[in-house]
């Protein structure tokens, strides 16, 4: 394990801050058919949607829609096509029947780095007026340029950490069979990011995988020291995934052809939130 970042710990960043920065690590270990598990350094940003072209303080080094040493461009998520977030996300939540979670929507992501950007995985967090969290949309990218996201709502206990347990239906890996379930535990980010991810089919799990960090105040120097610290995270991030892919292939994993994916954007599984321990 990598030794904590903590340059940028004695400034805590404000509630409702309309961009924040996480500094931490993403971790898969893999059970079967092969072995394996890596930990890599990663850093994640959290924005309120309703407040993009707001810029963060003391901090020029990251833009909306332009580019810059990091960005965040509209057309890397939701509907991809460059048009407005909040729109398509309150459609979703309509379609699903949890309008009321679309008050407030915060958005995990990797940012791009130098104009390119690869994000395996983003997270929409939906409160309602109360602040609650009320839906997560789990939104997947593949290297085949796929997306697929997964909506469902928050039981009640929504200060507690939120357990989500759902069949698979998108491709991810080409070395994973379609024929797997996910069970995701995650909260809100507040001053830390814990996302965890468990993947079983019916001879039980196989892989987990973590996405931890604590926040930083997102500033010039922040994102230098994480840019020094982290090269060309969005390209180390497509690389890694194909080396750790070329290295159990190499074992002898089977290699599945990619089916088509869903004809929906989002899917809203038939299974309620759960409470229990992940």
């Amino acid at each position: 394990m990598t030794t904590p970042d903590t340059s940028d710990l004695m400034t805590r960043p404000p509630p409702g801050a309309a961009a924040d920065l996480y500094v931490g690590e993403v971790m898969h270990r893999r059970s079967r058919p092969k072995a394996y598990e890596f930990v890599y350094r990663v850093f994640n940003i959290v924005l309120d949607i309703d407040r993009l072209a707001e810029p963060p303080a003391r901090c020029r080094l990251f833009s909306h829609n332009r580019f810059n040493l990091f960005s965040f461009h509209d057309r890397d998520h939701g509907p991809r096509d460059g048009s407005a977030l909040r729109p398509w996300i309150e459609e979703q939540l309509a379609a699903a029947g949890l309008s009321p979670a679309a008050a407030q929507v915060r958005l995990l992501c990797m940012p791009r780095v130098l104009g390119y950007g690869f994000d395996p995985l983003s997270i929409w967090y939906c409160h309602d007026a109360a602040g609650d969290l009320r839906a997560i949309l789990y939104q997947v990218k593949n290297t085949f340029g796929d997306q697929h996201g997964y909506l469902l709502p928050v039981g009640d206990d929504s200060a507690g950490p939120s357990d989500h347990e759902f069949d698979k239906i998108f491709h991810v890996s080409p070395l994973i069979a379609m024929d797997a379930r996910y069970r995701i535990r995650t909260t809100s980010p507040d001053e830390s990011l814990a996302v965890l991810i468990r993947e079983s089919d019916d001879d039980g799990e196989f892989l987990v995988a973590t996405l931890t960090g604590e926040r930083r105040v997102m500033t010039d120097g922040a994102l230098i020291r994480q840019f020094l610290r982290v090269p060309f995270m969005s390209l180390k991030v497509i690389v890694a995934i194909h080396w750790q892919a070329i290295r159990l292939m190499l074992r002898g994993v089977k290699y599945t052809n990619r089916p088509q994916p869903p004809a929906e954007g989002v899917s809203t599984p038939p299974h309620p939130a759960r409470k229990d321990a992940a």
